[in-house]
């Protein structure tokens, strides 16, 4: 048995609170094909220091898992307090969760932690949101987001991750794309620059990327950016596989 992966750009669905899990693109269906009857839920936080706005969503993704159906039988949240024990954390759950937030935060998390290597040999199911998806690459495309980031020659933009994943994820597309951050815009003047050499997939929340079985597939609206050019390669409803 190996893992499973939820690449997902977001999994709950817009215009609603954090509670409801999104229903596109099956993505509900085949949670359910791959998740266990009960549910051991270990929620990584992207941003370990911050324990009570963490803690207020991981009992959101909980609730969310509740609302669909699912069973969740233990969750716990994975921070600065306990990240210790993380080895025997990740024995003791069946699923994990890797929050959203700011990707170098949770880059230097994992890295501290020793997540990747922790994560070597295990057999659940693993499901990223956003930061978190993005982090599970080998080398993940850690775009510019917070105001002086943009401006900052000494920003990595490309870091060392998880390895569970050779695809560069690039969530949010349909915000992403109008971004505007220290007068550059997001995708023409950095995104399609960064892309040389590199292919990052854009996802529009409600599209993840399946993992099962050593098979790696795009559901929903999805773009491939590769060489500075921009091509759409699925839309809603349809699943593809990544190209090159």
């Amino acid at each position: 048995m190996s893992m499973t992966l939820f690449l997902c750009s977001s999994p709950t669905t817009p215009g609603t609170d954090c509670y409801v899990l999104d229903l596109r693109n099956h993505f509900i269906d085949e949670l359910k094909i791959s998740l266990p009857e009960k549910i051991r839920l270990l929620f990584v936080a992207s941003s370990p220091d911050e324990y009570e706005k963490t803690g207020m969503y991981a009992d959101g993704v909980r609730q969310a898992f509740e609302t669909a159906g699912f069973c969740v039988e233990k969750m716990t949240l994975l921070d600065r307090r306990n990240a210790g024990k993380t080895e025997t954390l990740l024995k003791e759950h069946n699923t994990v969760f890797l929050a959203g937030g700011h990707v170098p935060t949770q880059n230097a998390f994992f890295a501290d932690i020793d997540l990747k290597g922790k994560l070597s040999g295990y057999n659940g199911v693993i499901i990223g949101c956003s930061a978190g998806t993005m982090n599970m690459a080998e080398v993940v495309y850690c775009p510019p987001e917070e105001p002086g980031e943009a401006s900052d020659p000494d920003f990595s933009r490309f870091l060392p991750g998880l390895g569970l994943t050779r695809l560069q994820v690039f969530p949010h597309w349909q915000y992403e794309r109008t971004l505007v951050i220290d007068g550059l815009r997001n995708v023409e003047d950095i995104a399609l620059p960064d892309s040389v050499g590199h292919t990052f997939y854009a996802l529009t929340d409600g599209s993840y990327i399946l993992s099962r079985n050593g098979k790696e597939e795009i559901r929903g609206e999805a773009y491939r950016i590769h060489n500075g050019y921009i091509t759409q390669i699925s839309a809603e409803g349809e699943t593809v596989l990544p190209e090159g």
